[in-house]
């Protein structure tokens, strides 16, 4: 019976060894990814509910500066002329 030399076999081993490694460490990858993606829509969420309180508390013509909390009046905007 044919067999590898030592070399060969504990190459073979490594290098399979390796392959598996990788293949776990892209399985954690892509569920971090799946929990990153859904604590993302869970901040998109409380975001949105956020903003409709803000809005209808403060209307919806206002700014507010993220750093300070001013509430300032947005700036109008000129009209545009129909052509």
């Amino acid at each position: 019976m044919k067999s590898l030399d030592e070399k060969e076999l504990k190459e073979l081993q490594e290098v399979n060894k390796e392959f598996g490694s990788a293949k776990i460490a892209l399985a954690d990858s892509a569920y971090q990814q799946a929990n990153i993606i859904k604590a993302l829509d869970e901040l998109r969420s409380k975001f949105s509910v956020l903003e409709k309180e803000l809005t209808e508390k403060y209307g919806s013509d206002v700014s507010i500066n993220l750093e300070s909390g001013e509430i300032t009046d947005k700036p109008e905007e000129p009209a545009k002329n129909a052509e």
